[in-house]
């Protein structure tokens, strides 16, 4: 009896192996965290959750500020009543709406609008001015040009003699000149006076 409880042993240990080798493996389970529109509401996020999408977990504020204003469940119907390529453009239009709507209670988004319009309607203003301006600089400077051409092509050129002769024939210079004649007979009139005190 010992020897076929020997013998026996043996055998029954491949197949302790072979059972727990053949055990299905199974993948690791991936938690997923609720959207952050269904943590605030505390409710179980679904699979196709609507809201998932727009409002992840890491961005809570974001949904916090559209559901003060809309409510949760008219953001779910205007999302639903919308195709899903432009559901993004409407919760990020929500979301703004919404925080313009606390800053303004009275006005809200009407409110930055007429702001923005007034500056565009101030920077226009400026902008024509400046163009007004340098069209004005403009006008001056073509005028500028076209007189300076105007008096070099009526004044002919003249030689370096000409002009010197004209310099010496001028008023102003006949006139210092005929003042430094008589200056100089004064001078030699005077010292003909004083030459006999100095015999």
């Amino acid at each position: 009896m010992a020897m076929e409880s020997d013998t026996n042993s043996p055998t029954s240990s491949p197949t302790l192996s072979q059972s727990s080798n053949n055990t299905p493996s199974y993948p690791p389970q991936v938690v997923m965290s609720p959207c952050a529109a269904c943590k605030i509401l505390r409710r179980r996020c679904a699979d196709k959750c609507v809201l998932a999408p727009y409002f992840p977990p890491t961005e809570p504020a974001k949904f916090t500020t559209a559901h003060r204003v809309f409510g949760a469940s008219n953001i779910i119907k205007f999302l639903q009543e919308l195709p899903e390529s432009q559901r993004a453009d409407a919760v990020a239009s929500m979301v703004y709406e919404a925080g313009a709507r606390i800053r303004d209670p009275v006005y809200g988004c009407a409110g930055a609008i007429c702001q923005l319009q007034k500056q565009v309607n101030e920077l226009q203003a400026q902008l024509a001015k400046a163009q007004a301006e340098v069209v004005n600089m403009q006008y001056q400077q073509a005028n500028l040009v076209a007189l300076i051409c105007m008096e070099m092509t009526q004044t002919p050129q003249e030689s370096p003699q000409q002009s010197v002769d004209n310099f010496i024939s001028s008023p102003s210079h006949s006139s210092g000149y005929q003042n430094n004649l008589n200056f100089f007979e004064e001078n030699t009139s005077l010292n003909s006076m004083w030459e006999p005190l100095w015999t």
